[in-house]
């Protein structure tokens, strides 16, 4: 195993820890990153399945809830209306991510152009909610109408298409419904377990054919990194929203998306 290709596996989980649960798609900077540095996965699994890494960070932080959740589940009519809403903003993603599985990782993955386009297209949509004097009517993510979550859900697809963001897909969408700021960042948190899961899930049963133990070096390298990073994102990120908003991942996004077409320009 090459020591470089170690050291990109390291620089890219840790970019993917950093970026997945913030609004600027993770998979985008990671494809991008990957672009430039020459780095080429067995079937794009790589970028897929470090974000377990992340998964087991939000889990993590997570623990007491999700454990009080699921003591509570089989009596609790709210929690059940919860997990209920979970699923039911689950879904949509789920049926088109099966659905349009090969066009994704084949077509979407491969066009660098594509995903600095989304990312600055996001960048303007995120500048532009952030001065929006939208008027929040749901604080508690636990007690959203059904409606509302399937609303979410539904902006969640549009994070299939790279540089667009999954965290940056429902955060949109539960602002633009109505969602408080820091209730928009934490239900992304929880719809990314279920939504990542499967990904990951659903990723490694299509491609068990062509990865090899010759791959589990790198996936483990980046999913320790992503791991430890997430942790420290997701630790600070929804107190960091409710004060300060998403302007600075708008920024993020312009300059990245920017940056990334030029140097498409001058070197390909």
């Amino acid at each position: 195993m090459e020591s470089q290709t170690i050291i990109d596996a390291l620089l890219l989980g840790l970019l993917e820890g950093l970026t997945e649960f913030i609004p600027v798609s993770s998979t985008g900077h990671i494809l991008l990153a990957g672009h430039f540095l020459g780095f080429n996965s067995t079937g794009k699994t790589f970028e897929i399945l470090i974000q377990l890494g992340a998964i087991l960070a939000i889990l993590s932080v997570y623990w007491a809830r999700l454990w009080r959740m699921l003591v509570d589940l089989p009596r609790d009519p709210q929690t059940q209306r919860f997990v209920a809403g979970i699923l039911i903003a689950f879904l949509p993603a789920a049926l088109i991510g099966a659905f349009a599985h090969g066009f994704i990782k084949t077509v979407l993955f491969e066009s660098p152009r594509l995903i600095c386009v989304m990312l600055i297209l996001g960048g303007f949509v995120l500048l532009l909610l952030d001065k929006l004097d939208l008027k929040p009517r749901y604080g508690d993510v636990t007690n959203f109408p059904f409606s509302v979550y399937l609303k979410i859900g539904l902006f969640q697809c549009l994070a299939m298409i790279p540089g667009t963001s999954r965290s940056g897909a429902t955060i949109v969408g539960s602002l633009l419904m109505g969602v408080e700021k820091r209730a928009a960042a934490e239900f992304s948190f929880f719809l990314a377990m279920p939504t990542m899961a499967g990904a990951f899930a659903y990723d490694l049963y299509k491609n068990r054919d062509i990865l090899s133990v010759a791959d589990l070096p790198v996936i483990g390298v980046g999913f320790i990194a992503a791991f430890v990073m997430a942790l420290l994102v997701v630790r600070h990120l929804l107190d960091y929203v409710s004060r300060n908003g998403y302007s600075l991942f708008g920024w993020w996004r312009l300059i990245v998306g920017g940056i990334g077409l030029i140097a498409l320009t001058v070197w390909g």
